[in-house]
């Protein structure tokens, strides 16, 4: 039985679809009855919630406000619903994670699977985004927590664990750098190079470490993706430059290996683990945070 009431399950369809045929479309409802839903409640609020124009409908400043508050509203039942599940013992819910691109493969991934045989109860949705768009999407209720580096201090921001990664250099098994234990930023003048661009939070990183200093560098491709230099990387182009979290699963395969760079102006990076404090975690985000917390920040 749904909670919303008619008038705002329509209202947050039409602003979705931006029109009230597409809306009559996906409720599978009659316009004219979705219509009148609309009107009646712009009548009650006295005021206009969507402009009418001829290639559809688009939101007022009061139809905006009202879509914040509803699609709160649902976070907040949908949070309500998982408390009520675990008051009844059911161990069931619904958690979602922003993280970012690389941790796509490896723990989390496996810790996922491994989720879904122990609580088959429990789904489990990870949202891949940019990591200066964690942050916020933690802070605004978007997800249950996030994986990122380097979080910003933020007032409802938390950090529930954290660990270090390093910075260095990728390159092929067969690469003469494959044997060394670490080197130094100079190496970079010796090879062609597959570097980092933003939004890419290691860039900045290693912006600081060659600030100031005459190295000569031999770039032989750029890329704003992870995956990408990798790909580069193993095409034989040039030597990367990523963190050890981008090539975990590489080096634990053999296709790469990740020599540290080691260097006193290299600033210590971190990867965070980190929810919002004003919320009530439901019994299957707490579960998922703890398991998270376990297999990536505690030592094995």
């Amino acid at each position: 039985m749904p909670v919303f009431s008619r008038f705002m399950r329509y209202f947050m369809v039409v602003a979705q679809c931006g029109s009230i045929r597409r809306a009559s479309e996906e409720l599978h409802i009659a316009a004219s009855a979705i219509d009148r839903q609309i009107l009646q409640g712009e009548a009650a609020l006295g005021v206009p919630l969507f402009e009418r124009l001829p290639t559809g409908l688009r939101l007022t400043p009061a139809g905006e406000c009202l879509l914040a508050e509803g699609r709160g509203w649902m976070r907040g039942m949908q949070r309500v619903r998982q408390q009520i599940a675990d008051l009844q013992g059911l161990r069931r819910g619904h958690v979602t994670i922003g993280l970012i691109a690389a941790l796509a493969c490896g723990p989390v991934p496996r810790l996922v699977h491994m989720l879904r045989h122990s609580h088959p109860g429990i789904t489990i949705r990870t949202n891949i985004l940019d990591n200066q768009d964690i942050a916020a999407t933690v802070t605004q209720g978007d997800v249950d927590y996030g994986l990122m580096l380097d979080p910003p201090p933020m007032r409802d921001l938390v950090v529930v664990s954290s660990t270090g990664v390093s910075l260095g250099f990728v390159a092929l098994p067969g690469h003469p750098i494959a044997a060394l234990h670490s080197a130094r930023i100079s190496l970079c003048a010796a090879y062609a190079l597959v570097m980092p661009e933003p939004p890419l939070a290691l860039r900045h990183e290693l912006d600081g470490l060659l600030a100031g200093r005459d190295i000569p560098l031999e770039i032989a491709a750029s890329a704003d993706n992870v995956q990408m230099i990798k790909s580069l990387v193993t095409e034989g182009l040039g030597v990367g430059i990523l963190s050890n979290l981008d090539v975990m699963e590489e080096v634990r395969a053999g296709t790469l290996c990740f020599i540290p760079i080691i260097d006193p102006r290299l600033s210590s990076m971190a990867l965070a683990l980190v929810t919002n404090r004003t919320r009530s975690a439901s019994f299957a985000a707490r579960l998922v945070m703890g398991e998270m917390a376990r297999h990536l920040f505690e030592p094995a």
